[in-house]
């Protein structure tokens, strides 16, 4: 009798505990974060949601050749390169900044999470970013009256992305970009665009990555196009070597958003690469 006493009340006491911890586990399985939906810090020219980790420096050589259609004359792009050299530190493990310069600009960044995407809870990670830019290409011979803020570009994009499966990863970026300085008169300074792009792991180091931009109200008259990219990552002792061919020879944001000249149609496409190196 005293047994089978001990064991009543004994008995929601192990059901309570047992409560306790099966709500333990799911707390835990709701909070699990969704890692490494890009392995680069871009997808090829649009920013990707990864960030570098704290305390990590990164050295970054991106380098577009010229045109592929110039043939021999250009040595099939070899020639009239466009090289980027980009220094990048994660202040924080949610906060990254990024200093770079090329020969078409100087260009300064901050990117942050602003959420991550959860396992079987929030769909998606949302980072945000911003940008200006230095445009080194505005000569003052041809602009005599030209100041200092005429050659800045601002940035301002929200990275949308989801990892479906550990091969497939897609982002959305709608993005914001004011020119103090443009060329052609009839082209708002403040313009839109949607950038899109993903990555298709195809082997256990190699991955497939498109992004395309488009711009929503570029002027008809505008001599430039949408940028679309296409290329492979290789992932290398914890490095990812990016190779690929794209319409924009510009690699800052700036420049691949609002002043893309290739033409895929027409074979004028660069080929590139991006390559890092972490300290």
């Amino acid at each position: 009798m005293k047994k089978h006493l001990l064991l009543l009340l004994l008995f929601p006491m192990m059901s309570f505990a047992q409560d306790d911890l099966l709500a333990e586990i799911d707390s835990t399985t709701t909070n699990e974060k969704v890692e490494s939906a890009f392995k680069a810090l871009k997808i090829i020219n649009l920013e990707s949601t990864k960030l570098a980790a704290k305390g990590d420096m990164y050295f970054i050589v991106a380098h577009r050749f010229g045109s592929v259609k110039d043939g021999f004359e250009g040595f099939y792009g070899l020639d009239n390169a466009n090289t980027q050299i980009k220094f990048l530190y994660g202040v924080k493990e949610w906060l990254t900044l990024s200093a770079a310069r090329s020969e078409l600009a100087y260009d300064f960044s901050v990117k942050y999470r602003l959420q991550n995407q959860i396992k079987d809870g929030f769909p998606f990670t949302i980072v945000g970013f911003n940008s200006v830019a230095i445009n080194n290409t505005l000569k003052e011979s041809n602009y005599p009256n030209m100041s200092f803020e005429n050659r800045l570009t601002y940035v301002t994009q929200v990275l949308v992305s989801r990892k479906f499966s550990d091969k497939l990863s897609l982002e959305l970026a709608p993005t914001y970009f004011h020119e103090n300085f443009v060329e052609n008169d009839l082209q708002d300074n403040s313009q839109y665009a949607i950038g899109i792009g993903g990555r298709y792991k195809v082997a256990s180091r190699w991955s497939i990555n498109v992004d395309y931009a488009a711009h929503l109200n570029r002027t008809s008259s505008s001599i430039y196009k949408n940028p679309l990219s296409i290329g492979v990552d290789l992932e290398t002792g914890g490095h990812v070597f990016q190779m690929h061919f794209t319409s924009s020879q510009g690699i800052h944001e700036a420049g691949y958003l609002g002043q893309t000249t290739g033409d895929w149609t027409k074979g004028d496409v660069f080929f590139g690469f991006n390559l890092s190196r972490v300290f």
